[in-house]
């Protein structure tokens, strides 16, 4: 459960309330526009109680990585039709003009400093630039679940020198997730798909010991049948973790976990839509053949699991649904979990991204902002812009 303080515990009226907000969102590399606001929508709740509260709000995000110097332009432009007030873009976060600026703020009024990850002292959580951070504010409030994992300058270092508080994002992140792996509705079943199980090895373990039933799909799912003496042609396989595979294996079978692998394969020479693909059974797949998708029969393994689950979680595609040829699998399951009556959460990342774009979000429980965040909850590890908050 989360024990921190939320921004209803503290008084924002007349305060400078720096908010912190995962902005981080996918721009058309064409035109630079917005081609998913889920992230800034998302925040709004937040938002919208500091202003209706009379505070002055600073709101701050990284957009891309550091170096790329994108600009949080856009954001600003949207959040401004949102919240149908102007938000002002405030172009360097350290200037004179900057602290100026938020001096004169009204209270309700909302700015945007410039994308955090323009100083290289962001990712570094330098002391002294999330002391100057922090200047410009007297509440912090941090509501970006999607960086919750990193202890930045603008997600940990300012809660040294700052009351600090969560929103409603966060909150409502953790107390899904929370539920969801330790308090669930039973049986639960996971499915962690994706293409590493080096990425995976800790949450497996962990999941290990709060599920019923286990599903694995994508690309790691070549690591587990190479451990098993399957050939799997040219699919990826880490063949360095194939020990790591049968500990998994075995652990499953120690605690008494159903543990699927896919019976059946999509099959391609090549890793394009234009390769032709076929079907096979996991004994039968030969040297020239990657493995792209599950197979037909394997989504109906699957499908009864979803059916008579009380909760699943759902982290990583099941192929290479970025491809069309490939995605079926993901797509089946994604429709399988809209339509069954299991609470359903999403991990965030890839598969967030495919259901956002069947358009299935709406009929999920929830749909996480944060993949490396939800994926290290589910991992079992403290998240640092979390742990920093003020107690209730």
């Amino acid at each position: 459960m989360l024990n921190k303080k939320n921004v209803e515990d503290i008084d924002v009226m007349s305060k400078k309330v720096l908010v912190r907000c995962d902005f981080n969102v996918p721009l058309d590399k064409e035109t630079g526009k917005i081609t998913s606001d889920k992230r800034i929508v998302e925040s709004l709740k937040t938002i919208n109680y500091l202003i209706n509260h009379s505070a002055k709000v600073i709101l701050c995000s990284h957009l891309g990585k550091t170096g790329q110097n994108k600009s949080l332009e856009p954001v600003a432009k949207r959040l401004s039709e949102l919240l149908s007030k102007n938000v002002v873009l405030l172009k360097d976060i350290l200037s004179d003009e900057t602290k100026n600026y938020i001096e004169n703020m009204e209270d309700s009024d909302v700015v945007l400093l410039e994308n955090t990850r323009m100083y290289e002292e962001e990712e570094k959580n330098d002391i002294e630039f999330s002391r100057k951070l922090a200047s410009l504010a007297d509440i912090f409030v941090n509501d970006a679940f999607g960086t919750a994992h990193r202890a930045h300058a603008s997600t940990e270092g300012v809660t040294k020198f700052l009351p600090s508080v969560c929103g409603y994002l966060i909150e409502k992140e953790i107390l899904a997730l929370d539920k969801a792996i330790n308090d669930p509705k039973r049986p639960l079943v996971a499915i962690v798909g994706g293409a590493k199980v080096s990425s995976k090895i800790a949450v497996l373990n962990n999941l290990l010991d709060k599920v019923d039933t286990l599903v694995i799909g994508g690309a790691m799912t070549y690591t587990f049948m190479k451990a098993l003496g399957k050939n799997i042609g040219k699919s990826l396989c880490e063949d360095d973790k194939i020990d790591i595979a049968h500990e998994i294996m075995q652990k499953a079978k120690e605690k008494n976990v159903k543990f699927i692998l896919p019976v059946d394969n999509v099959l391609a020479k090549e890793m394009n839509n234009n390769s032709q693909t076929i079907i096979t059974d996991m004994d039968n797949i030969t040297d020239e053949y990657i493995g792209v998708d599950i197979g037909p029969e394997t989504v109906k393994l699957i499908k009864s699991e979803i059916n008579t689950a009380g909760t699943i979680i759902w982290n990583g595609p099941v192929g290479v649904f970025e491809i069309d040829n490939f995605a079926e699998g993901t797509k089946q399951i994604a429709m399988a979990m809209a339509d069954s009556n299991a609470v359903t959460v999403i991990g965030g990342g890839d598969s967030a991204a495919a259901v956002e774009k069947l358009g299935l979000e709406t009929k999920m429980s929830h749909v996480s902002t944060g993949g490396g965040a939800s994926l290290e909850f589910m991992e079992g590890k403290k998240l640092p812009g979390i742990e920093a908050l003020q107690d209730k």
